[in-house]
């Protein structure tokens, strides 16, 4: 049983990792989360009562904070999922994204620095620290090949800068200092409880409430999905069996095109909750501006953490996509109050560049 700090757990894949914690291991899972925008207490209502569970409302740019936490709960080991995570949004403001993703980052190394200083060296050479990021450090690939743990980075956005610099800072960390570090990059997650303003829950919810579905550009953009639930199970496998120092890159092998991902929404729509007068909610498919910057494909080869440590994606992409969209049809109580306080499904990203 080991004292696992989760940051960032009260988001979409963070909240899958403390979920999996506690329903699949003997760990205690201890959440920090500053609880932004994206966080959801509510996706965390099956384990809040667990007495291997505790929150603790944190900003990990808070450096003293998180190390207090760190030394108050007696952290064995780090999952590291705390970041600003929309491309749109660091588009339109980019300041936060430095804030979190770099210096979040940073306060959280340090912290995690002199916390291992005062461990005994059992624990010392047990304790782990994984940092995850994205596959979009990486930039865009062209119609063939897939990202490997030797790809150049290459970020095109002010989120993928930030999670690239990030990356960076935890490798130097391990090299420098001897933090026992290992890094993740995965591709793009669905599934429950992500935040609306993502393709899939956003197309689901437009798609409820007749309202147009856009797709950037002509929709020829290509993602390998992977089930939340799949990559939480990968970052626990990660933390138990991972080599200090190594990276493991983490995805689903399912490249889609977004217009064919929008298109099977809408046919499972058709089928689950039909339009009114029998026409098809591809028809509300609207075609708009591109995002500036915008990857046309990502591919994650993810042998290394398959033939290493045995992990490997479990799901079906039709099933899975259709019990997401189940989801959101019924639990609207968790995405409606979303749309009335957070965000209210507009478009985002349209700062664009200096013409």
């Amino acid at each position: 049983m080991s004292r696992i700090l989760v940051t960032g757990g009260a988001g979409f894949i963070g909240s899958a990792v403390c979920r999996h914690l506690i329903a699949a291991t003997p760990h205690i899972c201890i959440n920090a989360d500053k609880l932004t925008y994206a966080a959801n207490p509510a996706s965390l209502e099956a384990i809040a009562d667990d007495p291997r569970y505790r929150f603790h409302k944190v900003d990990i740019a808070d450096g003293a904070a998180i190390a207090r936490l760190m030394a108050d709960e007696d952290i064995d080991a780090v999952i590291h999922l705390a970041a600003e995570s929309h491309v749109d949004r660091s588009i339109d403001g980019p300041a936060a994204f430095i804030e979190t993703n770099i210096n979040g980052t940073y306060c959280l190394l340090e912290a995690a620095r002199a916390h291992l200083e005062r461990l005994d060296a059992a624990r010392r050479a047990a304790f782990r620290f994984v940092h995850v990021s994205t596959d979009e450090v990486f930039g865009s690939l062209g119609p063939e090949g897939s990202f490997g743990e030797a790809s150049p980075y290459d970020p095109s956005s002010p989120y993928s800068a930030s999670k690239a610099a990030s990356d960076h800072l935890a490798r130097a960390w391990q090299r420098t200092f001897g933090l026992p570090v290992i890094v993740t990059n995965c591709s793009n997650n669905y599934g429950p409880c992500q935040f609306p303003e993502k393709l899939i829950p956003l197309t689901i919810i437009n798609a409820l409430s007749q309202k147009p579905l856009p797709v950037y550009g002509k929709g020829e953009n290509v993602r390998d999905w992977l089930y939340v639930e799949d990559h939480a199970r990968a970052l626990v496998t990660v933390l138990e069996r991972g080599q200090t120092g190594a990276t493991y890159l983490i995805g689903g092998r399912i490249e889609a095109r977004n217009i064919d991902v929008v298109r099977r929404i809408c046919a499972v729509m058709d089928e689950l909750h039909p339009r009114p007068g029998g026409s098809c909610h591809a028809d509300l498919i609207t075609f708009v501006a591109d995002r500036p910057g915008h990857d046309l494909r990502y591919a994650i080869d993810p042998s290394r953490i398959e033939q290493e440590l045995g992990w490997r994606p479990s799901r079906d992409f039709a099933s899975d996509l259709k019990s997401t969209v189940e989801w959101y049809l019924n639990n609207e109580s968790w995405w409606r109050p979303l749309l009335e306080a957070v965000y209210d499904g507009r478009r985002l990203g349209l700062g664009g560049r200096v013409r």
